[in-house]
């Protein structure tokens, strides 16, 4: 479920910054709007498989990358 909440979280903020960002290039709330709905959609639905695929791999798994794993807080 937190997943979930998480995703639909970066959706809103993602959509928000969308919008300002290609309102402020054009000044046509309706590119704005359209790019704003398409572009987040995608890239949230993309963020959630992400998010998934990241959960399968412990901390300790990624050291064959070069990434070492972090502290553990005693």
């Amino acid at each position: 479920m937190r997943d979930l909440a998480k995703t639909i979280s970066y959706g809103t903020l993602h959509f928000t910054v969308g919008f300002g960002v290609v309102y402020a290039l054009t000044g046509e709330v309706t590119i704005a709007a359209g790019v704003a709905l398409i572009e987040p959609a995608v890239n949230t639905v993309v963020f959630y498989f992400h998010e998934k695929a990241w959960a399968r791999y412990p901390a300790h798994a990624l050291s064959r990358f070069g990434l070492r794993a972090p502290r553990q807080m005693a």
